[in-house]
């Protein structure tokens, strides 16, 4: 018979059983595909009929380390934004939790958390209705008299990183926004009493016991945020890619689909896909380190 605790711990188990199933289907076994780097992957034949070409597949990293450097250049611009937005979400919360009406506290916090759900396809959809040559915001210029650019800020190639910067602000703010509104429902309430009592104002508060509280949690979601460097997603670039903003657009995730699907060179594709991981489990380490010497804790 087993006990009332095992009882709990197997019905926990059995809980989480389908999203471990998830995790090694899909971040684990594919992982057996990185042989296929050190073959010339033909999806034709099998594998035993496949050519062994070693390490010829990471050699054309550095035949092609000019597109590569472009490429890196755009990951890491992108990545380098929206760590400089990593502050957002804690003023927005800091602002949201002096709203003293619950009702439109909790509105405020539905409107700006349900970006967080929109795909990046509508997200687009909504983007080219309202910034378009002819979407609703150039059309209001022209209504008011004022000219307007040839080309819209979709298709500016200059101000393509901070578009992008700005919708993946105002589509991720409000749901990261969730976690520094815990934590500060986390902070003792008796420093603001305390606080209150030695005369503290409303933004003397926010000054000296919310936003100081609010510190580690900022930390280690910047630090988070730092190591994932390489990793900017492919949705939101795939949706507005067009041959404008194309090379600035160019981000790693983006290209690496570009080698694997649209010239199907999968083994080339497979060695990025490798070589982006190892790096990037490099940088968690290395930002785990860092964590380690700063605060004295482990952020893994």
């Amino acid at each position: 018979m087993l006990s009332k605790r095992n009882k709990i711990g197997w019905t926990y188990f059995l809980v989480a059983m389908p999203f471990m199933i998830y995790v090694i289907a899909f971040y684990f076994v594919p992982l057996f595909g990185w042989v296929y780097s050190f073959y010339n992957y033909n999806p034709a034949l099998s594998f035993s009929q496949l050519k062994f070409v070693g390490f010829d597949n990471f050699v054309k990293i550095f035949h092609e380390r000019s597109e590569i450097f472009r490429v890196l250049k755009n990951t890491l611009a992108m990545s380098f934004l929206m760590i400089l937005i990593t502050p957002l979400p804690m003023i927005a919360a800091v602002m949201i939790n002096e709203i003293k009406h619950n009702k439109f506290k909790r509105f405020i916090q539905t409107v700006t958390t349900l970006p967080n759900f929109i795909s990046w396809i509508v997200v687009f959809a909504l983007s080219f209705a309202i910034f378009s040559n002819e979407g609703l915001y150039y059309t209001l210029l022209r209504n008011l008299h004022i000219d307007v650019p040839v080309i819209g800020i979709m298709g500016n190639n200059g101000a393509a990183w901070f578009f992008q910067a700005g919708l993946y602000a105002w589509k991720t703010i409000g749901w990261t926004m969730i976690i520094y509104m815990a934590a500060i429902a986390g902070i003792d309430s008796e420093q603001y009493e305390a606080a209150r009592i030695d005369g503290a104002d409303k933004f003397g508060l926010m000054r000296h016991i919310t936003i100081p509280g609010l510190g580690p949690t900022l930390f280690v979601l910047l630090l988070l945020q730092i190591s994932n460097l390489l990793n900017n997603g492919l949705d939101q670039f795939f949706v507005f890619y067009n041959p404008l903003v194309a090379d600035k657009l160019d981000v790693l995730d983006y290209y690496i689909y570009k080698v694997g699907w649209g010239v199907s060179d999968y083994s080339y594709a497979t060695v990025l896909g490798m070589v982006k991981s190892l790096l990037g489990i490099a940088l968690l380490f290395a930002v785990n380190y860092l964590s380690k010497k700063t605060k004295g804790e482990s952020i893994l």
